[in-house]
């Protein structure tokens, strides 16, 4: 299966389905000597596991990293680091009735029409377990912004209607870890918490948002023309499941603006480099990093299997009805905040890297 890697210098490649033995992704390009947290990667992995709140599936999976290459007394040699993450608590059973039958807005159909067959344990590789390896995966590209002083942190600014008004540059962003819904707002989360339990008790699911901002990053990170930063960063977004929207700086807000209003005039710095008044782009100009925070929005559609019954049609054409069964999230958003920040995370660290090569 084609599409199974990502980035150019620093590059992944994830294996694995749903409810197979294990997981797991490949991270070629890290440099060598890079100090390598495992409980670090442990941590992240923690974020986004299953069963770890009262809104998320109760799936329950320690997400267990095991480190089979590339890593020798607690730092990186420089060659493929594989990492593996087995499957603990697949319910195979569940997902019986499914066989034969297409579920709506999953990803059934289209597997079997490109490969002529799929499996239907979980959605197979269309899972969002698979998300884990990816995790993984960023932390190590975590680990290596870090040295480069680069922060990446995102948190839920929207749960259905239930929106956060302030801006991140209001916000203490570290109080997103704070509770179960991972919104840096006190008072907004707990409404997003009181929604997404009454979603779930009519057997529906919502969709959200996450937030993310990257900071420290300098000037210059990005390719021109078709690998330009906010390209690669949208490609990462739009390839995680469920979502449904990417924007960036001022988005889709931008577009109402005059030039006047949404254009960031230059000024210099206190320690003489240059920054914008304004930030409407969001930190990049060009498709490159101009030194200021890169942020950005990433829409999540609705978790696709209901607790009610729907509609569909079997593989010969009959109609059915089907009634989601096993163990899902009545909303992605609180765990899609790591998974967000993983892709961020592998779109730095291969731009960064790309920029040290090129100016060798």
């Amino acid at each position: 299966m084609a599409g199974n890697s990502f980035g150019e210098f620093f590059r992944i490649t994830t294996f694995g389905e749903s409810h197979g033995t294990a997981i797991g992704v490949v991270i070629d390009g890290c440099p060598a000597g890079l100090p390598f947290d495992a409980d670090f990667m442990q941590q992240e992995l923690d974020r986004r596991k299953p069963g770890q709140s009262s809104i998320t599936t109760q799936r329950k999976e320690s997400d267990t990293v095991q480190v089979l290459s590339g890593v020798f007394e607690s730092k990186t040699l420089g060659t493929p680091i594989c990492l593996l993450i087995k499957n603990e608590d697949a319910r195979s059973d569940d997902y019986a009735h499914l066989k034969d039958t297409y579920r709506p807005s999953h990803a059934d159909y289209t597997y079997e029409a490109k490969y002529g067959l799929r499996d239907h344990r979980g959605g197979g590789r269309a899972s969002a377990r698979e998300t884990a390896a990816r995790v993984a995966a960023g932390s190590v590209a975590k680990m290596l912004l870090q040295q480069a002083g680069i922060s990446v942190s995102a948190y839920v600014s929207a749960v259905g209607p239930v929106k956060l008004v302030s801006a991140y540059t209001t916000l203490s962003l570290e109080q997103a870890e704070k509770n179960i819904v991972r919104c840096p707002d006190t008072a907004t989360a707990e409404r997003m918490i009181t929604y997404i339990d009454e979603v779930r008790a009519k057997g529906d699911t919502v969709g959200g948002i996450v937030s993310c901002v990257i900071q420290h990053a300098p000037a210059g990170l990005g390719e021109p023309v078709f690998d330009k930063l906010h390209a690669d960063l949208g490609k990462a977004m739009l390839s995680i499941n469920a979502v449904h929207g990417f924007a960036y700086g001022s988005g889709f807000e931008g577009s109402e603006r005059l030039g006047s209003e949404n254009n960031d005039a230059f000024e210099a710095s206190e320690d003489g480099t240059l920054r914008t008044k304004t930030n409407f782009s969001g930190g990049i100009q060009g498709g490159i990093s101009n030194g200021m925070d890169i942020y950005f929005q990433v829409a999540f559609k609705p978790v696709a299997t209901i607790q009610q019954s729907q509609s569909s049609i079997n593989k010969s054409g009959e109609a059915v009805e089907i009634t989601g069964k096993g163990r899902h999230d009545p909303c992605v958003v609180p765990r899609a905040v790591p998974i967000v920040e993983a892709m961020a995370a592998l779109v730095m660290a291969d731009h960064y890297l790309r920029a040290k090569v090129s100016k060798i």
